[in-house]
């Protein structure tokens, strides 16, 4: 089955946008609208897609703050996960607090909702057809922050591991451009990535340790 992805950096702090789209279809979600809703809307354009939704992988403002402008053009659900949902109240009936294991139709495509505490107690990762967009759980070489309010970097450990079960081909798409490289195979994650392999291969207590807890 075909998928159009789109990576769109935007903002100062170099957030990634997504759009995930079925070709067929031209049916399309877009994850983390941020900064430019401009240059997201044409984007959508470009491709002759059609938005039909929106998911959030977390709450904090560099990922949502294009959510109320996005909405003003195109009024469709927001996925935010329930621990997460409270930021995003101010848009009433479009938000469907979502939980892990929740499937989302994109056209054909069938997405999985991944929840992944650890940078926030509502992070969730998007999985879908072997491409996981990871928010600011997994970054190419690096993993989120564990030191905010509401982070917590026991849960991050478990999050890390569940996401190093998952197929070694999966490409991961992270929240931020913070490597080199835009994505990165799981596999290669898994052997580079000192977070992940922690968390994949050894206890808690090494993971806190790196982590500088």
């Amino acid at each position: 089955m075909g998928i159009g992805v789109k990576q769109i950096e935007l903002g100062p702090l170099a957030n990634f946008i997504y759009l995930i789209a079925d070709p067929v279809a031209r049916d399309c979600a877009v994850v983390d609208p941020a900064w430019d809703v401009p240059e997201i809307s044409k984007a959508l354009a470009e491709n002759g897609w059609n938005l039909s939704k929106i998911i959030i992988t977390h709450n904090h403002p560099d990922h949502t703050n294009g959510v109320g402008r996005m909405l003003k053009a195109h009024d469709v659900p927001v996925y935010v996960h329930r621990a997460d949902s409270y930021a995003l109240r101010e848009f009433g009936k479009n938000v469907r607090s979502s939980e892990s294991g929740d499937k989302i139709r994109i056209g054909a495509l069938e997405a999985t909702l991944l929840h992944t505490p650890g940078h926030t107690e509502g992070s969730q990762c998007l999985w879908v057809e072997d491409r996981l967009v990871s928010g600011d759980t997994l970054f190419i070489g690096g993993c989120g922050r564990v030191d905010l309010p509401n982070s917590d970097p026991e849960k991050m450990y478990r999050s890390l591991r569940k996401i190093a079960t998952l197929p070694d081909k999966t490409l991961v798409f992270p929240g931020h451009h913070y490597a080199e490289a835009r994505c990165a195979p799981l596999l290669g994650e898994k052997g580079g990535n000192p977070y992940l392999k922690v968390s994949a291969t050894r206890g808690l207590e090494d993971f806190l340790s790196l982590v500088g807890m």
